[in-house]
């Protein structure tokens, strides 16, 4: 019988083939998985040799780790999810989607799918090399359900401003916008290091959703424990970002 095949099969097709997309991408590869060990590694290295504390008691791999993992949520829901759509919308792929059985929902299902495909990759990569370093995380399975819920709300929330970027410029210009985002986040966004250690700008940098997601990513797989007003924060940005993208995205 011709006819399309059932909903949550066609969501896993979407995701699975969005994320092989993401993965034979050479440029979203080094984002996702490349850059987040190269600073882990390099932040580590500095502070044996440079004596750097980062702003915390803690040894430089169990401050860092956190941090990286949130910088590598930040990679793939943000710079490479809108750089993916803003050329999916040039050459005119998600148009064609639309004409398929597939549903528009069960396209940002499958997207979404497969960023979290793609980062399940990253913590799996960056927690081995973090553990052959010596990282220590703390708080058993609390740490790993409160790390689990950051990560998607900060999916959540990057996102939203990913797919708002890419659905409101041109694909040069997404292009160009979110690797600029994700660097100057990357260096002053309170991603990476601690809030505490950009000194009077602590307080501005926790309402970012850079700041938000390392804060409460350090508080969970450092200290075991929620910091609401993070976690908020993230919520946030996520309801701020979809209401303003449904309202611009423009699928052609």
């Amino acid at each position: 019988m011709p006819g399309g095949a059932p909903l949550l099969r066609q969501v896993a097709a979407q995701a699975s083939m969005e994320a092989r997309l993401m993965l034979r991408n050479g440029e979203q590869l080094l984002l996702a998985v490349v850059i987040p060990v190269i600073v882990l590694i390099g932040g580590v290295q500095a502070a044996k040799h440079e004596g750097f504390d980062f702003g915390l008691p803690q040894k430089p791999i169990d401050a860092l780790t956190p941090g990286v993992l949130a910088l590598a949520v930040m990679s793939t829901a943000f710079t490479s999810l809108a750089i993916a759509t803003g050329f999916e919308r040039r050459y005119g792929v998600i148009k064609r989607l639309g004409a398929s059985p597939l549903p528009r929902a069960g396209l940002l299902v499958g997207k979404i799918g497969a960023l979290f495909l793609v980062e399940l990759l990253q913590v799996v990569v960056i927690s081995a090399v973090a553990f052959a370093m010596g990282w220590n995380p703390h708080g058993g399975v609390v740490t790993v359900l409160l790390g689990l819920e950051t990560v998607l709300l900060g999916t959540a929330a990057f996102a939203s401003l990913g797919l708002l970027v890419a659905g409101t410029l041109r694909a040069e210009a997404t292009l160009a916008a979110a690797n600029l985002i994700y660097l100057l986040l990357m260096a002053g966004g309170a991603v990476v290091l601690p809030a505490s250690s950009y000194g009077a700008g602590e307080q501005v940098l926790t309402f970012l959703p850079s700041g938000a997601l390392g804060e409460a990513m350090r508080g969970a797989l450092i200290h075991g424990d929620c910091y609401g007003r993070d976690q908020l924060v993230l919520l946030a940005w996520a309801v701020l970002g979809t209401v303003i993208t449904a309202r611009t995205f423009k699928w052609e």
